[in-house]
């Protein structure tokens, strides 16, 4: 299998991250975001929305992120990321869908004003930056409420809705996000990222400009 990716990518990592846990082996193949790859021919033609990443299994090629996660899961005997029982998959299937809504997209903003556009020399747009906070605060402490007194965010157990939910705060530092009022989340984070998966995908430090 080839993986079309980018390794500053969120989308990317959440991918990377239930490989690697479940051992899949995949051919990475990088598609360079700062050069505007994903906007050629090439990559249109197997994303026609010019994103990453994009999953090419002998000619069945998919994209979407958290579908991604969920073909490798299902591909894999044995794994329980993703659980068989109904309830159980709905359990996880409600957080990976929460996170693709509310949590990320709000992330996202933050994201780009404050870390993408310093790559370039850009600064950061307030407006937005104002705009990413207050989703930021309106949907964190839903999940910060959610994880009191749970150490997993479905099934008191690792699962795809943790690996999405934490790809989506990978970039909390030059992002700026702010998760400094949020102990739940903060503490849910760090055992993810004690995960051998999470150390094993950890992209390259961003540049000096884009620490903030």
């Amino acid at each position: 299998m080839k993986l079309y990716f980018h390794p500053m990518s969120g989308n990317s990592r959440r991918v990377l991250l239930v490989a690697t846990h479940l051992d899949v082996p995949l051919e990475r193949i990088m598609v360079d975001l700062t050069k505007g790859e994903q906007r050629g021919a090439p990559h249109l033609g197997r994303n026609p929305n010019g994103r990453v990443p994009v999953l090419d299994d002998d000619g069945f090629v998919l994209w979407e992120s958290r579908a991604i996660m969920e073909y490798l899961a299902e591909k894999t005997p044995g794994q329980t990321l993703l659980p068989t029982d109904a309830r159980g998959r709905a359990d996880v299937s409600r957080w990976l869908f929460w996170c693709a809504t509310h949590m990320a997209p709000a992330n996202t903003i933050l994201v780009f004003e404050n870390f993408v556009k310093a790559l370039t020399g850009g600064r950061p747009d307030p407006a937005e930056v104002a705009r990413g906070e207050a989703l930021f605060a309106q949907h964190a402490p839903i999940l910060d409420a959610h994880l009191a007194g749970r150490t997993w965010v479905a099934q008191d157990r690792l699962t795809l809705a943790d690996f999405s939910l934490a790809a989506s705060f990978a970039l909390a530092g030059p992002a700026r996000l702010p998760i400094g009022d949020y102990a739940n989340i903060q503490a849910w984070l760090g055992r993810v990222q004690a995960l051998e998966a999470w150390k094993r995908t950890t992209p390259p430090a961003p540049p000096p400009a884009a620490r903030g």
